[in-house]
Parts: structure tokens; sequence; C-alpha cells
């Protein structure tokens, strides 16, 4: 079961909300769809799940031998933007309603539910009002309505929100769960740190438009720029660190410590003469760049970009 999106427009008014946007979805994987606000991934999303159409282009859904033009209701779990659950109620009854809409059985829906509800650990709180939990909880919740009748695709706009470190661990255990258990999962999200645990692959957007997207070995890859952080034993002379600052691109954190971010032609016996001139070091760490990182660069490089034009 594979989706391919093919040329992909939306335009409103002036705005063109994506542009000419191409890329597929493998059947099982975690594909991340990453940008700034305002990047496109809401229209991309309302599109991929029925609620607007394409100005142009193509959404082709394949799943045996039937092909579709948006992912259709009784395949899909989804998590909007716009969270819908019923605070009166207690969480048993928001649970079952959502259950009902998409067909599960009673018996299903209590096997499910417990173990969902367990994962959480949330199965003391089953007949308790939704409003007496707090807003981490409730987003849990919100996360297991949409997957209960155990759809093949799933899409998650922000899946980590109102979540502290704690939770948005059970959340990961929770994607890779339903990853196990064979659903396809577009996740919408802006903690690059969980989206580096999670995705197979990624897509970035900016303007519309597609910045980044593979695989994530790929992109790391691409960008493999590496981060070096520097502390010095006493303050550095800021007209040495200026005439350093022309060849490499260099971030000043205090008066003795530093970080250089280098390119793809540059090394680190390349920059070490240049920093042993500035004094002596007492720590050199040499570390990768992060998802979030590479975030950051593609982003402003498409900023710039687009600019220039």
């Amino acid at each position: 079961m594979s989706l391919t999106i093919s040329h992909l427009e939306k335009h409103y008014n002036t705005v063109s909300a994506v542009n000419n946007l191409s890329f597929s979805v493998k059947p099982g994987e975690i594909f991340a769809l990453l940008g700034p606000n305002g990047a496109g991934k809401s229209s991309l999303v309302k599109m991929l799940v029925g609620f607007t159409y394409p100005d142009a282009g193509e959404i082709k859904l394949v799943d045996e031998n039937k092909y579709y033009s948006t992912i259709p209701s009784q395949l899909l779990g989804y998590l909007p933007e716009d969270r819908g659950l019923y605070p009166e109620k207690t969480l048993k009854q928001n649970l079952q309603f959502f259950a009902l809409l998409h067909g599960v059985t009673n018996k299903d829906f209590e096997v499910r539910c417990q173990h969902w509800l367990t994962k959480f650990n949330l199965s003391d709180r089953l007949d308790d009002p939704l409003k007496s939990l707090s807003k981490g909880n409730q987003q849990k919740i919100q996360l297991i309505t949409a997957i209960l009748h155990q759809p093949k695709w799933v899409i998650l706009d922000e899946p980590f929100s109102g979540l502290d470190p704690i939770n948005q661990e059970l959340v990961v255990e929770f994607l890779a769960e339903l990853k196990q258990q064979g659903m396809t999962v577009i996740l919408s999200a802006h903690q690059m740190a969980m989206v580096e645990k999670l995705a197979d692959r990624v897509l970035l957007l900016n303007k519309g438009e597609s910045v980044l997207y593979g695989k994530l070995t790929e992109i790391f890859d691409q960008y493999n720029n590496h981060v070096i952080d520097v502390n010095f034993r006493k303050p550095v002379d800021n007209s040495q660190l200026e005439r350093l600052s022309t060849a490499f691109a260099i971030k000043q954190l205090s008066t003795s410590r530093l970080t250089i971010t280098l390119n793809e032609q540059q090394s680190l016996n390349g920059v070490l003469p240049h920093l042993l001139d500035l004094g002596e070091i007492h720590e050199l760490k040499n570390q990768s760049q992060s998802l979030h990182a590479i975030y950051l660069q593609a982003v402003a490089e498409h900023n710039a970009h687009a600019r220039k034009e």
C-alpha cells in the first residue's frame, strides 16, 4: 500500500501554500513531515485526508489494486491540529464514541482500550471525566482515539504537544508499536530529537516547497558538516578571533568558549593550528550535526535563495 504525491499545488489568493510538491510514503514506515509554521504542512495534510482538494497535481494511494485520491476514512487514523474530545464525558465514553464511529466491536474495544491505557499509565482513570486529566494526559487519550480501529494509515499532527519529557518517551514507544503492528505513520512535529529517534524518512517543507527529502541517514550524509566545541583555559583575543571568523563559521558562546561548524571541504586538522594560535585549549569536542541543526541550516539556505530570486 503506497502513497505517491506528484507535482501537488494548493493556492490561497496570492499565497502558494504547496508548490509543485512531489514525494512518496512507503508502507509500514514512519514518515516525518517537518517545517516551520506556515511551511505548508497543514495544507498538505488537509489534502491527504480529503478536507480540501489540490489545485494541480495528483495524490495517488494504491491499496490492493484499488486507487484513491485521498486516504479513505476507513483506512485512516487522524490526530488533527484542532483536538476534538468531550471534556464532560469519562475517558471510557470518549474512547467508546470514537471506536463506535469506526465500527470497533465491544470485545475488541475492551482489549485495545485496556492495552493502550495501561501503556499510558491511565488504566485506573477509565471512569474519570476527561476534564479531570492534565493537558498531557488528555493528549494521550486523543492519541488512543486515533488508532483504536487499527487503521492502515495514521496521520498525527504534533503528537508531542503538551507532553513533558517522560511522556514524550511514552509517545515514542507508542509510535514504535504502531509501526510494529504494520501501520504507516505520517508524523508532523517540531521536536527534532523525537523525530531523530523515530523517523525512517523525512520531508522538510519551507514556503510550500521541498527543502530536504529522504532517509535520515542520507540527509546526515548530505549535511556532513561537523561542529567543534572548543573551551580555552583563558579568554581568547577578539582580534585574532575576528580574523579566524573570515575562514570558518564561528559562534562565540563565552569569552573562552566557541563552536566552529566545518563544511565538507574543511577538517579538524585544518582548523586546529588556528585554534592553537588563539590560546591553550582546555577541552575540544567534535560532534556531528543534529537534525535540529540541519533543519535550521536548510531552512535558512532556502530563505536566502528565495530572497535572491
